[in-house]
């Protein structure tokens, strides 16, 4: 076994091979970026290396720099982590010239099956089933558009390397072919600098159902599924393991295709083979196709290892030491059912654009397993994935799993970034989810149920305002009134758009009143807070002007300053602003050009995703006030439109 290790990864993957490279007694080196000197996995390493500025190509795909930093501080391997460079074969063959262990597959591996079309053809020779599709070197658009024809309509679009669902695109018609096979090579380019894409028949009812995989370059054994149905723009939200409906037949078919997958490349490490899954008719044993295969660990791979009791970290530095497989396949066994959800820093309102701000509050519940890069207090930066945490849950039966699970998303708080946290609670609750009955559609055709947030009752209101008067963190009841005025305390709260007065008195030192509009709610002093008129403890937070209110769900209010006038709304709709702080990647208007509603302006590229802007109404461009390649903030100004006169 090796005595120190480095770890070429951030956040919650960098945590998570710590932790277990410490529980085998390792030493670990962090690397890190200057926006990262202070993460978390910064803290935990035993040393650390800054090796560039914030900017990913500036460090954590620097392999020049990592391989130093490995060098120059005694390691003896590096974890890759996911991402980054942890499926570059150059890297890997840089790795090993520099006499250091690469902890993952060879690159002859990773070659095989970084490009999705040459995969594919690679797994017919294996025997493993693959989806009907054109997967050639001839990129001409004809010919790609000819081959979507003789395919047949719906077509998938998907870019020939990377994944996490950039460069693919969902066409239903002929007439869309050649606008979505743009923007999947421009988005695979920018995101993998290789534009060449395969196009695939399109599965009405699919299920992403995946198999972990495990090998030590001669043999490979399988650690059972996992449904990965639940996604939004080809990105998975809720994972679970195993797959609900799986029948023995299936299990076993797809095991055996996953590990012959495997053994046909002499793969070393933990991987994934993933299968699309026709489920119009259930689960049958001849209506799953490989996808393509991650040689990389998973970000959902905790629910494997809820399932099967291992330690996949640990299985990766064993192998990589040199020795054999931990386990037989028949030494692995299968025990309850496990889900995880993936918490983000998102707007869900906004189409899930992805945010930014600092975790003025975080707290998680006890008795789950949570795998994080942050904590309290520290920022989400526009450089990295916005993820702020993995919950992770565990039953002996999937009920009692996805209980668990809505249980901890509800005693979930976080304040002072907008996230994702009340669409998981939704999603978690969704009727076709508790029934098992899943695919990747499901969220799409749910979407406007699932992004609905709470209305915040009387209640919630009231205990925003003791918060904001400054009684519920320091509940002293006569805080905040004046001594020779009656113990009364009027403030204003914004709940969203919507603006209200809540006017609070206090009759005797163990009560309050808040009166809400024509409601008055009481509220009692009990140990270390107040209980409302429901007997619940008050659970609120103030930062800033941001009041926060945990009860269930996250409900979030804005304090009025009543001497700030309000501000004219300048910009209006006239001027298109930057959603998300980011990169200008394309504009394509110019000052004087007429555009129609709905006509792309420009593409933003943030957080390792594209989004297009669109005209809102009929216009004439009248500037165009950013450069494709700059960085801009978010709110700063683009493009600004007059009304079209001709």
């Amino acid at each position: 076994m090796f005595d120190r290790i480095l770890i070429a990864n951030r956040g919650e993957i960098a945590c998570r091979v710590i932790d277990s490279a410490h529980r085998l007694g390792l030493s670990c080196i962090a690397v890190h970026s200057e926006a990262d000197a202070g993460a978390r996995h910064v803290e935990l390493a035993d040393r650390a290396v800054q090796i560039g500025g914030p900017a990913p190509a500036d460090s954590y795909l620097r392999g020049d720099a990592i391989i130093a930093a490995a060098l120059e501080n005694g390691a003896q391997a590096i974890h890759p982590g996911y991402g980054f460079l942890s499926e570059n074969p150059e890297f890997v063959e840089a790795v090993e010239k520099a006499g250091l262990v690469f902890i993952g597959p060879g690159a002859d591996a990773i070659r095989a099956m970084g490009l999705k079309g040459a995969a594919k053809q690679l797994m017919e020779r294996a025997g493993v089933p693959v989806v009907p599709g054109y997967h050639g070197d001839n990129q001409d658009d004809a010919h790609l558009a000819g081959a979507a024809d003789a395919i047949g309509w719906p077509v998938l679009i998907k870019a020939v390397a990377g994944g996490g669902g950039k460069g693919m695109r969902l066409v239903r018609r002929a007439a869309d072919f050649t606008e979505a096979l743009a923007a999947a090579r421009a988005e695979a380019r920018g995101a993998f600098g290789n534009d060449a894409v395969l196009v695939e028949k399109f599965i009405e009812k699919p299920r992403h159902i995946e198999i972990q995989v495990f090998g030590d370059g001669d043999r490979a054994v399988h650690l059972y599924e996992r449904d990965c149905s639940l996604q939004r723009r080809h990105q998975k939200v809720i994972e679970e393991a195993p797959a609900p409906g799986m029948t023995a037949e299936m299990r076993s078919a797809m095991g055996a295709a996953a590990v012959r997958a495997a053994e046909a490349i002499g793969y070393a490490g933990a991987g994934t083979v993933e299968f699309i899954v026709d489920a119009s008719d259930g689960l049958r044993a001849d209506r799953f196709w490989f996808m393509e295969m991650n040689t990389r660990l998973q970000v959902e791979h905790p629910v494997s290892e809820a399932i099967t009791g291992i330690d996949l970290v640990e299985w990766q530095l064993r192998v990589a030491a040199g020795e054999p497989l931990p386990a037989t396949q028949d030494e692995i066994t299968l025990n309850g059912h496990a889900f995880e959800a993936r918490l983000y820093a998102e707007d869900v309102a906004r189409g899930f654009l992805p945010a930014t701000g600092r975790l003025a509050h975080l707290r998680f519940p006890e008795g789950v397993r949570v795998d994080s890069g942050v904590r309290e207090g520290d920022g989400i930066s526009p450089w990295y994935d916005p993820m702020i945490a993995k919950i992770i849950t565990h039953g002996p039966t999937r009920d009692i799993a996805l209980s668990q699970l809505r249980a901890a998303l509800r005693a979930t708080e976080v304040a002072g970034t907008v996230t994702n946290l009340t669409f998981l609670e939704n999603l978690a609750s969704d009727p076709g989810l508790s029934a098992g009955d899943v695919d990747t559609g499901l969220i799409g055709r749910n979407l406007p149920a699932l992004s609905c947030a709470p209305r915040a009752s009387e209640l919630i209101r009231a205990q925003a305002a003791l918060c904001a008067a400054g009684l519920v963190e320091k509940p002293r009841p006569f805080q905040g009134f004046a001594l020779w005025a009656p113990l009364e305390q009027t403030l204003r709260l914004c709940d969203g758009a919507q603006s209200f007065e809540a006017r609070i008195r206090c009759p005797d030192a163990r009560g309050i009143i808040v009166r809400i509009g024509k409601a008055e709610l009481a509220f009692r002093r009990i140990a270390g807070g107040w209980a409302g008129p429901d007997g619940a403890p008050v659970n609120a937070r103030r930062i800033g002007d941001l009041v926060a209110v945990f009860a269930g769900a996250t409900f979030e209010f804005r304090v009025e300053d009543p001497l700030l006038v309000a501000a004219d709304a300048a910009h209006g709709s006239d001027v298109i602003e930057a959603p998300m702080p980011g990169l200008v990647r394309t504009v394509f208007v110019r000052p004087g050009d007429s555009v129609a509603a709905g006509d792309r302006l420009a593409v933003m590229e943030a957080m390792k995703m594209e989004h297009t802007l669109r005209a809102g109404r009929d216009a004439t461009v009248a500037e165009v006030l950013a450069r494709e390649g700059d960085q801009i903030e978010a709110g700063a100004a683009l493009i600004r439109l007059q009304e079209d006169t001709a």
